[in-house]
């Protein structure tokens, strides 16, 4: 029997040729889609729209993002439907990304071009990432993609997870840990759970001049009481994610120190989706062989 699988773009449909069972359709947004389609592979990024997909697919039975967040889709896929992400394509790029803010904090980075640009050479010693105790909260790919990157710099980093499990501490342990540790990278997905997590008291419990680096969801942190401390000077932060997200004109995110911000970038690089697909195809492929997907979200993840 042959699963047709819609893609929406060429790169899908080179990444699935070699998968045996299948029939790939590319499809455009707005056309009208086989109704005999099993499988629907929304492209990178785009709106999330399942109630619109289910009512034209009648026959689908799996949605497989090329994203590993799937808060937009979570709640508003029936029950027949699974629904997988593609986790395992970007913590590579996510955690390089986080690297790298710690790296540009703590070496003083941005000043320095600061100061290129107005021709100061103000040569100083700086901080180092060396000997740094990281707390990274999220305990899957991205966490520990991002320990391994850490290990090199030779810095201890201590991952938390959803639940206390052999080398992970649990979310409930996390106010014990805040002021051990030198920076906080998040790493987790947006879930009732995790949304306002890093509100004003998390923040307190933070050590002076510590660093938040935030690589998960803008929502996962309250935005007032983060300025709060950056303006005040005892904390520092690293985002790539904000809320509201792009900040409007204005905001005191655009002028508050002691910030390093990007704009929603840290998974966006070359190549990130081929990666993606190359994770989609294994998953596919495990649907059409009559198996469940690994990536099967599960409640709220």
């Amino acid at each position: 029997m042959t699963i047709t699988v819609l893609v929406p773009d060429e790169d899908g449909e080179t990444a699935l040729t070699g998968v045996d069972g299948l029939d790939v359709v590319r499809y455009d947004t707005g056309i009208d889609l086989p109704a005999r389609a099993e499988v629907l592979v929304p492209g990178f990024l785009a709106a999330a729209d399942p109630e619109a997909f289910v009512a034209a697919l009648p026959n689908l039975r799996l949605i497989q993002l090329l994203t590993a967040g799937a808060e937009n889709w979570i709640g508003r896929v029936p029950d027949h439907v699974m629904l997988s992400v593609a986790r395992g394509a970007h913590g590579g790029s996510t955690a390089e990304w986080a690297l790298a803010t710690l790296l540009a904090v703590y070496r003083d980075l941005i000043p320095f071009e600061r100061e290129r640009v107005a021709g100061t050479w103000g040569r100083r010693p700086t901080e180092t990432l060396i000997d740094k105790k990281v707390l990274v909260i999220g305990a899957g790919d991205l966490g520990s993609q991002m320990k391994r990157r850490l290990a090199a710099c030779d810095a201890t980093t201590t991952l938390v997870g959803t639940r206390a499990r052999d080398g992970v501490h649990g979310f409930d342990e996390v106010p014990g840990l805040l002021g051990e540790h030198d920076a906080v990278v998040l790493m987790v997905p947006l879930t009732p759970a995790t949304e306002g997590m890093v509100d004003a008291a998390f923040l307190s419990g933070m050590r002076d001049g510590a660093v938040l680096v935030n690589a998960a969801r803008g929502k996962v942190v309250d935005t007032g009481a983060l300025v709060a401390e950056l303006a005040a000077g005892r904390l520092r932060a690293a985002l790539d994610v904000t809320e509201p997200e792009p900040p409007p004109e204005g905001h005191p995110l655009w002028t508050v120190p002691n910030l390093l911000l990007t704009p929603h970038v840290a998974a966006s690089v070359e190549g990130y989706q081929r990666r993606a697909y190359a994770v989609v195809a294994q998953e596919i492929a495990r649907y059409a062989a009559g198996e469940r997907p690994h990536n099967l979200v599960r409640g709220d993840y």
